[in-house]
């Protein structure tokens, strides 16, 4: 298109029009550096050539080397990803400047005042990933939205909304919220974590320290993790180096494929490049159990055990005091189908060492319905594999079970969990009818439900701290089974 030369002068830089004005430019004669100038010129009004601008922060096209599989994915899913703010009400108290700075109840004298009730909020950050744009059902980890009374969801084009919790699960830590007001959202692929193999390339995205939306890339480090807490053990997750920091929890772990293989849920303090994700199989099972029935069910294999103390290995005959020692199979259960009997050593569950009884029911706990679990054992002295898939707990088989080992029943009353009859000689004859059951250990009992679901976690116990209320007064009692 042909310019106007005053347009073309225009467009010459300064510096060029000074130097051309000078005696000599780079050598060239005064004379000769105009007559080439004025080529230039006449070359640019008559359109042959071009004089723009070059383009800032031009995107390179689809097929550039920048363009990698990792580019792509994150393209594609990054959309989906969404910032989590969870809002926890605080009750306390207003200091007075007074007392702020003598201390709490300086100054209660009249006109000075004193400590007022006062609600603060605090907020927590974490990441999610929307897997139904349709629904608007996001997946996240349980403990990033705990005990928060106001959720909101930001997304990557600045949109926020708030959202409803459909179901959480502290044993899986898997929460599924479900946004309000907003449709035909961006979502994930679930992908197959089944399929995932030690070193390929993986991604997260998150929220780490508030920075939204970064992208990390690493590998899979590993594939069957199991990690412990002080109240639970996380079987069968992914280990990954890519870098995964506070705020990073909820967020997807994609393969190449922009697929979603994990939810980041944890990292080792103690060391660089050790994160760990939550398979998508589990958690796709996790969330269809929540969203159907708001709980995961509980599940059992049909055995007791008791912990290989040293006493008990020497006993048994033992080098070492390891595993469990299975003293109870009940009838037509997946142990009794698998032959395990009374008195085989339990050491391992899916290659996670099984340490006691207590980290029997918590690796069990982590176990979705479709399972399948390889069980290492010990039958006189020699190694013994047995594979086979738990079974759901039913309340029934939770309630008969609690009458006959701990000794007594209950039911739901208007006055919350009563004692219906007391077995005189179980372990619990201190109970009385009428007896008002409200905690098991730090857990609550307000329906049968809870009784139930505290059994089945404390069931293999050696005491059991019962709270019990009778004629409005409430005591503890210790049960021992």
């Amino acid at each position: 298109m042909t310019q106007t030369l005053a347009t073309i002068y225009a467009q010459v830089p300064h510096r060029v029009r000074t130097m051309c004005g000078q005696r000599h430019f780079c050598g060239i004669n005064r004379t000769v550096a105009w007559a080439l100038y004025w080529t230039l010129l006449t070359f640019l009004s008559s359109g042959l050539i071009a004089l723009a601008p070059p383009s800032a922060g031009a995107a390179p096209q689809e097929g550039s080397p920048r363009i990698t599989p990792v580019v792509r994915a994150v393209q594609t899913v990054a959309p989906a990803v969404v910032n989590i703010t969870s809002t926890h009400i605080i009750q306390g108290q207003y200091l007075s400047p007074l007392e702020q700075f003598f201390g709490p109840g300086f100054g209660m004298g009249p006109g000075f005042g004193g400590a007022s009730p006062r609600t603060q909020k605090r907020e927590s950050l974490g990441t999610g990933v929307i897997v139904d744009g349709k629904k608007g059902l996001v997946l996240t980890n349980a403990h990033v939205i705990a005990g928060g009374e106001e959720v909101t969801v930001r997304l990557l084009d600045g949109r926020e909304f708030s959202a409803s919790v459909r179901g959480a699960d502290p044993d899986f830590d898997i929460a599924v919220l479900e946004i309000k007001g907003a449709q035909d959202l961006p979502s994930v692929r679930l992908g197959d974590s089944d399929d995932v193999l030690p070193a390929e390339t993986v991604i997260a995205i998150g929220n780490p320290f508030g920075f939204s939306h970064t992208v990390t890339t690493g590998v899979v480090s590993a594939l069957g993790r199991t990690i412990r807490n002080r109240n639970n053990a996380f079987t069968d997750l992914i280990q990954t180096d890519a870098a995964i920091n506070p705020g990073n929890s909820g967020g997807p772990l994609l393969n190449l494929e922009g697929a979603l293989i994990g939810i980041n849920t944890a990292v080792d303090a103690r060391a660089e490049g050790i994160g760990f994700a939550i398979p998508a199989n589990k958690a796709r099972r996790v969330m269809a159990d929540l969203m159907d029935s708001g709980k995961v069910a509980p599940l059992w294999l049909g055995l007791d055990v008791q912990d290989v103390d040293v006493q008990t290995a020497m006993a048994l005959g033992l080098k070492d005091a390891r595993g469990v020692l299975v003293n109870t199979i009940f009838p037509g259960t997946p142990a009794d189908k698998a032959n395990i009997r009374p008195g085989d050593i339990l050491d391992s569950i899916n290659t996670t060492p099984v340490r006691d009884r207590r980290d029997y029911l918590d690796i069990l706990r982590n176990q979705t319905p479709d399972a399948k679990l390889r069980l290492s054992l010990r039958r006189d002295g020699a190694p013994v594999t047995v594979d086979l898939a738990p079974a759901l707990f039913t309340d029934e088989n939770a309630r008969a079970l609690m009458e006959k080992r701990w000794g007594f029943s209950a039911a739901q009353t208007g006055r919350g969990i009563v004692i219906s009859s007391v077995n005189a000689q179980g372990p619990s004859p201190f109970l009385r009818k009428g007896d008002l059951i409200t905690a098991v250990g730090a857990n609550p009992v307000n329906k049968v439900e809870d009784l139930l679901q505290a059994f089945r976690r404390e069931r293999m116990a050696g005491q059991v701290l019962l709270q019990v209320t009778r004629n409005g007064k409430a005591y503890y009692a210790r049960l021992i089974p």
